[in-house]
């Protein structure tokens, strides 16, 4: 797991991509799907709609690990958040994260059956953040490939939990 503030280091990476792509497990095939956050606030756990007939949802209840991932090329952005799905119908939660995005994806409304809410909790996960121009990074990669002791340095690393 993470302190708050790496919580908080996360959040500020992820919050403004807002959609991540979901891997669950289709028997032995890992399949991914783009999945929109719905929180204002990140404390170790990521809320996302779905419909309780979706088949993200089956996968995930026969196999609970998932992995959320992350990027944003322009900003040099890329996280990778596993975890275990659990599926909730808890109606306080689908009432404060209800939203006008999520619900033209629900046109039978926020008290539709099929309505849930999958709940991420993250246990690891790892995040790289490249603070350098694009030129740079192009630079860094030159330089690594013409020394033959040398990787290229393209920023931040770390992984964590786990």
């Amino acid at each position: 797991m993470s302190s708050p503030e790496h919580k908080q280091k996360i959040w500020k990476m992820i919050k403004d991509i807002k959609v991540g792509m979901l891997v669950t497990l289709d028997n032995d095939t890992p399949r991914a799907r783009p999945m929109h956050l719905v929180q204002a606030e990140y404390g170790g756990t990521l809320w996302f709609f779905t419909r309780r007939s979706a088949e993200k949802v089956f996968e995930a209840k026969r196999d609970h690990d998932v992995c959320l991932s992350f990027s944003d090329q322009e900003d040099g952005v890329y996280v990778s958040l596993s975890g275990k799905a659990n599926l909730t119908n808890d109606r306080d939660l689908i009432e404060k994260y209800w939203n006008s995005f999520i619900a033209a994806w629900f046109p039978e409304g926020k008290d539709d059956p099929d309505v849930a809410l999958l709940e991420i909790k993250v246990e690891m996960g790892e995040h790289w953040k490249s603070k350098e121009s694009k030129a740079f990074q192009l630079y860094e990669i030159a330089k690594a490939n013409l020394k033959k002791d040398a990787t290229p340095n393209l920023g931040e690393n770390e992984k964590f939990g786990g």
